[in-house]
């Protein structure tokens, strides 16, 4: 259940963010889930897309620096508590959240969020022994990802 992501670091100016998405949209990528972290030098972009493999290829033949890893999403109730319900068992296995962020545009009533832990193969043991449900690439419309890592070796 683990998707393959893309951390695109890109400069701190101005077109940096359109040259990363104008290069992907004319390859017909999608994104399917976004996130910019920044500081005053550069960002790190972090994204879910329909084409892991090809996506990064691009990209490096852009000159942009690109990293494929590995983050788990999670489907949870959209109410109060419920992250710290999940994170809680987590916790307690001494399995700690690197970063994350939030989903939207799933028709359901539920909130994803996109998760990097420590040891995902152990986080996701204890969620689905909690009966956290699980997304997989399919169900963000991503092609099955298993040639990423060929693509992160180059």
């Amino acid at each position: 259940m683990k998707l393959k992501q893309i951390s695109v670091f890109i400069e701190n100016s101005p077109g940096r963010i359109f040259e990363v998405t104008e290069a992907l949209g004319e390859a017909g990528i999608n994104l399917r889930a976004l996130n910019l972290v920044e500081t005053s030098d550069f960002g790190v972009l972090k994204l879910l897309v329909s084409d892991v493999p090809t996506a990064r290829r691009i990209l490096m033949q852009k000159q942009i620096p690109a990293k494929v890893n590995e983050v788990v999403a999670a489907k949870i109730p959209d109410h109060p508590k419920s992250l710290a319900g999940l994170l809680k068992p987590l916790l307690k296995a001494r399995v700690y959240v690197e970063y994350m962020y939030a989903f939207a545009g799933l028709r359901e009533k539920d909130a994803i969020m996109i998760f990097r832990f420590s040891d995902n193969d152990q986080a996701i043991k204890i969620l689905e022994e909690q009966g956290v449900v699980l997304l997989d690439a399919e169900a963000f419309g991503m092609l099955d990802s298993e040639g990423a890592e060929a693509a992160d070796r180059f």
